[in-house]
C-alpha cells in the first residue's frame, strides 16, 4: 500500500468518480489508484468527454491542459460526483529525440485540485518520423507494430516494454500522486 489507511478521511462509503474518457485502461487505473490510496470502493463512470486540445497534445503545456479540460468537461456533465479525473498523453521533442508521457488531473466537490506527470520514455525514430507525419502517437504505434487499438489495452509503453510496464499500471501512480493533496489534505 502506498498510503496508510486514513482515519478521517470524510468521503462517503461508495463516492463517485468520473473519469474524462471511456477508455477502459483509463477508467481501471483510476479505480486502482484511488482505492489503493484511499483504501476503500468506489464508483467509478468514464464518459466521452473532449480535451479541447490537439488530437496529439505537443508539450506540457497542451497535454497537461487537456487533462484539466477532461476533468472539467466531465464536471460540467456529472456535477453530483466526489471527483472529476482527466488523463492527457502528450509527447514532446527534446535534443535526446521524442519521448512520451501524461498529465494526470483531479478535482474534488469542495474545487481542491491534484495534478501529477508520468515519468517519460523515448520512443523509436520510426515512431516519431509517424507522429511528426501528423499520426496520433497510437495509431502510429498500430501501424508500425501491426496493431489494433493498442491505446485501449498497453499502449506505447506497455509495447516497448514488452508488457512488463503497461499503460493502466503506468498511469496508476501519477493518479496515486495526483490524490496527494486529498490524502494530505492538512498540508494543501
Amino acid at each position: 500500500m502506498i498510503f496508510p489507511k486514513r482515519q478521517n478521511f470524510q468521503a462517503s462509503e461508495k463516492a463517485l468518480i468520473i473519469v474524462g474518457s471511456k477508455n477502459p485502461v483509463k477508467i481501471s487505473c483510476t479505480e486502482l489508484a484511488f482505492t489503493e490510496a484511499f483504501n476503500q470502493g468506489f464508483i467509478l463512470n468514464g464518459v466521452n468527454v473532449s480535451s479541447l486540445v490537439s488530437d496529439q497534445p505537443r508539450g506540457d503545456e497542451e497535454t497537461f491542459l487537456g487533462a484539466k479540460n477532461r476533468a472539467l468537461n466531465s464536471k460540467s456533465i456529472f456535477p453530483e460526483a466526489d471527483y472529476w479525473v482527466g488523463i492527457e498523453g502528450g509527447i514532446a521533442e527534446d535534443a535526446l529525440g521524442m519521448n512520451a508521457f501524461a498529465w494526470v488531473y483531479i478535482e474534488n466537490k469542495s474545487g481542491k485540485a491534484g495534478y501529477s506527470k508520468t515519468g517519460i520514455f523515448y520512443l523509436p525514430k520510426a515512431i516519431a518520423d509517424l507522429v511528426n507525419s501528423g499520426m496520433e502517437l497510437g495509431a502510429a504505434d498500430d501501424q508500425f507494430f501491426s496493431k489494433e487499438n493498442s491505446k485501449h489495452s498497453g499502449g506505447s509503453v506497455g509495447i516497448l516494454t514488452n508488457g512488463v510496464l503497461n499503460r493502466e499500471a503506468y498511469y496508476q501512480q501519477a493518479i496515486i500522486l495526483a490524490l496527494i493533496p486529498f490524502v494530505k489534505e492538512n498540508l494543501y
